[in-house]
């Protein structure tokens, strides 16, 4: 018996395609202005005391994100919080390094696969700030939010995680939220995007 399929809350324009095991959009955008559902995405959130050791071995700080030796973009998502992200998969690999972080540690450690239970959207363009402007109050300045800063504010008046993290030195931000949320997020930054020419494009591995 061949294993079920897994589907994001987002529901994917046709063609639709199968990859790592999760059923996607096969749509590819032609423009600049781009939106992707990044669901598939492993996320892993650990909680820990802020200042504590295994806070220590991420050496991320609240409101910032970068990158781990393993690719994995590591994410100061909230006091005592980090949000990893993955390639597909991967959620069982980057769960498993953070029990070994705890396990090594004498403090209180909690790892939590958050993969199937919250949506990831990409959004990605030189006027990707002009869309999450019109849904959101946070200065999107460079000089304020930059590449590789992290915030949790109201998207559409919605609780989200915002991480810019440019593509090839083209602004993108990944916005994280609820899964019951995710469909909603998505049509809202279609619409505030429209005018941009803002375009689905569908996912592709290893997305991150």
């Amino acid at each position: 018996m061949s294993d079920p399929l897994a589907r994001s809350p987002i529901r994917p324009p046709e063609p639709l395609i199968v990859l790592a095991g999760w059923e996607v959009s096969g749509r590819r955008a032609a423009g600049a202005l781009t939106l992707t559902d990044c669901t598939p995405l492993a996320k892993v959130l650990l909680r820990a005391p802020v200042g504590g050791q295994a806070a220590g071995e991420l050496e991320v700080p609240l409101g910032r994100a970068r990158r781990n030796a393993a690719d994995v973009l590591v994410v100061g998502s909230g006091p005592g919080e980090w949000l990893l992200l993955g390639p597909p998969g991967q959620a069982a690999d980057i769960a498993a390094r953070l029990d070994e972080v705890a396990s090594q540690v004498s403090e209180a450690v909690s790892v939590t696969d958050l993969t199937h239970g919250r949506a990831l959207i990409r959004l990605t363009g030189p006027k990707a700030a002009d869309v999450l402007s019109a849904v959101c109050g946070i200065d999107l300045s460079d000089a304020v939010t930059p590449d590789g800063a992290a915030f949790r504010s109201s998207l559409a008046a919605l609780a989200t995680d915002v991480i810019r993290d440019d593509v090839a030195g083209v602004r993108s931000y990944l916005l994280h939220c609820e899964r019951s949320s995710g469909q909603y997020l998505f049509d809202a930054l279609l619409s505030a995007g429209r005018d941009l020419g803002i375009e689905i494009d569908g996912f592709t591995p290893p997305g991150i």
